[in-house]
């Protein structure tokens, strides 16, 4: 990673000024958006794929399909290579999203993932009390919807209209059966704000998401919106648009959701995942809401055994790159360059802090609120590419550790530990620690020191 200066400023007071305004709360929004008023309070449509690789898109380089739609969202705008989630496994990350914090600091993000919610998930969620990305844009004056993937807590206690949104359609549960609707213990998990969807009301799950978006898009308002459409493709369990015959003779259970699939079929769920993007996107267009929108594309973790995460090792539940390294694009007309790719190392966190600062919310002040990602906004506003500063991260999931500064990775996987350079070998490949001891010393006292800071640990059986 490059690390060069940034308009006469070096990368120190660059780096410090951006994490005072994402930490100590951006009230103001870009220069640019100041200048117009039209362009102070954009629109935002923050769109989260589930399990979605690292190479799963054709722009990353997967080779046996095409993703047209979200391929001409990243030539429009700027395309982030090395973007992670804060979590290898679904709810730390949309915890982490939420509330622009690491999961680690909410007891439900030490749920890895959410268990099912007849278990533990029925009395641990997202605390209602807590404020979020919904609740502070609400307080200025935006509309805010979720549509698509919630898993942060089963009603009647939990709910995304509980914590800042002012509408939902979705499932609360981690993944379903694409037609029917079902969890992975066979109970119907569909919902309008809190009220189930009759099981006539049925539908490829994709395709369900995909309108409701259209829908919502398509009102008059007066103000504007906040749309966070998180679905549920390419997650388990696998089946295309045309399978729903064959979902009809499955059996209910985790074993059987978790089973099956191919090739073939991540493929036509992912051009059904891409067909659902480009009819949103051609929505704005048509609305003449897209020179207004804020528009940001990413993952909530690795992806399983179908995606393509080459050269990472590693996939979902690993802190290897390849379960938590994953695809991020950004499009903002006049804001973002288009055509851009950049290196600047991200996380979920900052998607949050990002969009916050673009819409000129407040954050408070108190030390449990403070964001924990910084405004992205200065680095894509910038036509050099190359124009990154470093980052320090931390990753805790299950028995194992992770942080990045810089270059270097501490990993810590529950039995060894290693220290990896990923500018010199970004698949983790090459042992760097006795080579390097001082900085295997380093690494490990600023994760303790970090940990000292967050929830203990407290491990869970895997029930997603």
């Amino acid at each position: 990673m490059k690390n060069k200066q940034t308009s006469g400023i070096n990368r120190r007071a660059f780096l410090g000024a951006a994490v005072a305004g994402a930490v100590a709360v951006t009230t103001k929004a870009t220069d640019a958006a100041v200048s117009d008023p039209q362009r102070a309070r954009p629109n935002v449509l923050f769109i989260l794929a589930d399990d979605l690789g690292w190479g799963d898109l054709s722009c990353y380089g997967r080779p046996d399909y095409r993703t047209p739609n979200l391929d001409k969202l990243a030539g429009e705008g700027v395309r982030f290579t090395q973007a992670y989630s804060a979590s290898p496994v679904c709810t730390p990350t949309r915890c982490a999203f939420v509330t622009g914090q690491y999961p680690a600091r909410h007891p439900v993000g030490l749920m890895e993932p959410l268990p099912w919610r007849k278990q533990e998930g029925g009395v641990t969620g997202l605390d209602p009390k807590h404020p979020t990305i919904a609740s502070h844009l609400a307080a200025h004056g935006y509309e805010t919807a979720l549509v698509g993937k919630w898993h942060l807590g089963y009603l009647p206690k939990y709910g995304p209209l509980k914590s800042g949104f002012a509408e939902f359609y979705g499932i609360m549960s981690g993944g379903v059966e694409y037609f029917t609707h079902d969890d992975s213990n066979g109970e119907r998990d569909f919902f309008e704000n809190e009220t189930p969807v009759p099981p006539e009301r049925a539908g490829y799950m994709t395709d369900l998401l995909t309108t409701r978006a259209v829908e919502f898009l398509r009102r008059r308002r007066t103000r504007p919106f906040y749309l966070s459409l998180h679905y549920t493709a390419p997650h388990w369990p696998w089946e295309g648009p045309g399978d729903q015959e064959l979902s009809k003779t499955k059996k209910r259970g985790l074993r059987e959701f978790r089973g099956g699939g191919s090739f073939k079929i991540y493929a036509e769920m992912m051009r059904s995942l891409d067909d659902g993007v480009g009819r949103v996107l051609q929505t704005l267009r048509e609305m003449r809401l897209d020179e207004d929108t804020l528009v940001i594309f990413t993952s909530d973790n690795g992806g399983e055994r179908f995606s393509y995460n080459w050269p990472f090792r590693g996939e979902k539940d690993e802190l290897l790159e390849g379960g938590i390294r994953v695809p991020a694009i950004v499009r903002w007309p006049g804001i973002v360059a288009p055509g851009r790719v950049t290196e600047q190392v991200a996380i979920t966190m900052d998607w949050t802090a990002t969009i916050l600062s673009a819409a000129g919310a407040k954050v408070g002040n108190e030390p449990q609120h403070k964001l924990d990602g910084i405004d992205l906004l200065p680095v894509i506003r910038r036509r050099d590419a190359q124009a990154t500063f470093e980052r320090t991260l931390f990753w805790r999931h299950r028995n194992q550790n992770a942080m990045r500064s810089g270059n270097w990775k501490y990993l810590h996987n529950g039995e060894e530990e290693h220290l990896f350079n990923l500018g010199a070998d970004a698949r983790e490949n090459a042992e760097f620690q006795q080579t390097h001891p001082r900085e295997l010393e380093r690494l490990r006292a600023d994760f303790a020191k970090w940990e000292q800071g967050v929830l203990p640990r407290k491990l869970r059986p895997n029930y997603d």
